[in-house]
């Protein structure tokens, strides 16, 4: 049977493996792998844009496929070497939404208010209109959901967003800057060789309600939407730890109570164009100082690394030094930032 093949999204870089009709006369192959971009996608075939021109191949044919990593813009480690431009599209798949939008290459995502990335502009390239006109037409579409308009703009560490032609044009309206975020990257073998080791981590395709009653005790929440954000990317991954797996006898508890206990470590891979996004990473404060937060981030980076992903990001708040030194040990390199600018109310 095929394997399913809808979840591809059209536009990323794919390799399909794919059954040919008869054996290739000069090595004797039965299958062959079509590395490019994925242009269409339909009932019948897919069509990949390949270096040599479009390749069609018959979904009834198709072995496997699945996403990669942008090409690489310059040599060096592919961590490294992808783009701020690619890195943030990279990025944006990994945080759910509860609505995308598209203008022109602009990607316009609105979720009741849940976290800024989920209600906020990630400017791509070209939005297709003359940026004054671009900027009428944002403001309006969050207006009109009762949000204010908000853009997440990129740039190498340390960059200043008014130099920017479009951040210049949003702080000449009044728009505020403000949560610096550094952007960091990672090989998922490197995070997995790196686990300070530790109890038992379960990690799920879903959230499962434990996970969603920890998180929603993390911050403020919207019913209904923040489990659409969580959900929302092409595939995720969330682990836990939970009061067992060896933390049983120091917390006073019998192994039958702590298997249904609320977990005390939470964090999320979202997966897209052949990355993973590292988010919600959270620990009981009364548990912190255990070195759980990186036995966690190290057994999800190996999960994705069994699954085929091999490069990990996330985002951190510039100023957030104990964060930084975590992730730093664990192999995490500082790759470029980006700041939001919110329209005034």
């Amino acid at each position: 049977m095929p394997p399913d093949v809808s979840s591809l999204p059209v536009g990323s870089r794919v390799v399909v493996r794919w059954r040919l009709e008869t054996p290739d006369p000069a090595t004797g192959a039965t299958q062959t792998d079509t590395v490019g971009t994925l242009v269409g996608r339909d009932e019948v075939a897919l069509t990949v844009e390949t270096s040599r021109g479009p390749v069609v191949v018959a979904r009834e044919r198709v072995v496997a496929a699945k996403e990669l990593p942008p090409r690489p813009t310059r040599p060096g480690a592919p961590h490294r070497t992808i783009s701020v431009e690619e890195l943030q599209r990279v990025a944006v798949p990994s945080w759910g939404a509860v609505e995308r939008e598209r203008l022109g290459a602009w990607e316009l995502r609105a979720s009741s208010g849940f976290t800024q990335r989920g209600n906020s502009v990630a400017p791509l390239g070209d939005p297709g209109l003359p940026l004054g006109d671009a900027l009428d037409r944002v403001e309006q579409w969050y207006a009109a959901r009762g949000l204010p308009a908000k853009f997440a703009l990129a740039g190498v560490v340390g960059f200043d967003p008014a130099a920017d032609p479009l951040g210049a044009l949003l702080v000449e309206r009044g728009y505020t800057v403000d949560s610096l975020t550094l952007n960091l990257t990672a090989r998922t073998d490197t995070v997995a060789a790196a686990d300070p080791g530790g109890p038992a981590v379960l990690v799920q395709d879903g959230p499962g309600p434990e996970w969603l009653q920890a998180y929603r005790g993390t911050r403020r929440t919207v019913p209904g939407a923040t489990e659409q954000v969580l959900r929302g990317s092409p595939r995720q991954l969330f682990g836990q730890i939970r009061p067992g797996g060896g933390l049983s006898q120091q917390l006073g508890l019998r192994a039958a109570d702590a298997a249904g206990t609320t977990p005390i470590a939470l964090g999320r891979l979202g997966i897209a164009h052949g990355w993973a996004g590292l988010g919600a990473v959270w620990t009981d404060p009364a548990h912190r100082g255990r070195g759980l937060a990186a036995h966690l981030t190290a057994r999800l980076a190996a999960a994705a690394r069994n699954d085929g992903v091999h490069l990990v990001h996330l985002q951190v708040e510039h100023d957030n030094a104990g964060a930084l030194r975590l992730y730093e040990r664990l192999g995490f390199e500082v790759h470029s930032s980006y700041a939001y600018l919110t329209e005034p109310r």
